[in-house]
């Protein structure tokens, strides 16, 4: 029932990322850990509006113009990117210091019961200090599992025909290099399955083998129906570290390459 949804399996965990009042539905769980900040969802858009029933070129198409001054301004984003299009999550304590980096190149605007109201300055001016110069992101470790991933959407009338199987490959049934042992998983393979539901638009991204076990006339892909390979980023991330989106994207864009960028809790994974 929520409007923004994300379930993304990794080795390591799930993570989920929807709005409140979907979290105020979710039990108390001592297996749950619940980042302590409050996010706010950018979506950015051409000409006022998002390019329908096209595949995007992804984060990097965003990279120059939003990423990198949000991190030179030392704030600290969450990716993710959909079939539809790319979401860009900030903390909501940041906010009055992304609407000053980003005003100059943008008409930002914030949602109100449903209606898009202009956002100036003036409005996120109250508070606003100058942020600290950026220090150099940290450098962390880079895996390029050999998996082979598809990028996928599927109508929302169809849903219920494969809903059991979603449940299935979430929770019940495991790719062999997870029973293999973990060795396995860096190197050959790795279990990895995001599913997002966002304003009642459906993307999946899972690997070609799993995709196989899918009714083929029920999921949508690109015309090209090209494959992906994983960029696997991290191992503990930080909450508070920023720029680590913007190492990846940019010199994916200044090559003109498309990425799709998903953030997990401990981990970020860019699809090339």
């Amino acid at each position: 029932r929520c409007k923004f949804f994300s379930l993304t399996e990794t080795p390591e965990d799930y993570t989920i990322m929807l709005d409140e009042e979907g979290f105020k539905e979710l039990p108390p769980s001592e297996f749950m850990q619940v980042a302590d900040s409050t996010w706010l969802v950018l979506s950015v858009v051409s000409n006022g509006r998002a390019p329908a029933g096209c595949q995007a070129t992804g984060v990097t198409k965003i990279a120059r113009s939003v990423i990198a001054p949000l991190a030179e301004h030392h704030v600290s984003v969450l990716m993710l990117s959909t079939y539809q299009t790319d979401f860009i999550l900030v903390r909501e304590r940041d906010l009055p210091v992304v609407i000053h980096t980003l005003a100059g190149e943008f008409d930002i605007y914030k949602e109100e019961s449903g209606e898009c109201v202009p956002v100036t300055c003036d409005d996120a001016s109250n508070g606003f200090l100058k942020p600290k110069p950026a220090a150099s992101p940290t450098l962390h470790p880079v895996q390029s599992p050999q998996t082979r991933f598809c990028v996928l959407t599927v109508a929302p009338d169809t849903l219920p025909a494969i809903a059991t199987m979603l449940i299935d490959v979430l929770f019940y049934s495991h790719s062999p290099p997870r029973e293999d042992g973990a060795g396995s998983q860096d190197l050959d393979s790795i279990t990895f399955f995001a599913f997002s539901l966002i304003e009642g638009y459906i993307s999946i991204v899972m690997d070609a083998e799993t995709q196989k076990r899918f009714p083929s006339d029920l999921l949508l892909t690109s015309s090209t129906g090209e494959l992906w390979r994983m960029v696997r980023i991290g191992g503990q991330l930080q909450w508070h570290e920023c720029g680590i989106v913007a190492q990846i994207a940019e010199p994916l864009a200044t090559a003109d390459i498309s990425a799709y960028y998903i953030s997990t809790f401990n981990f970020d994974h860019a699809l090339v």
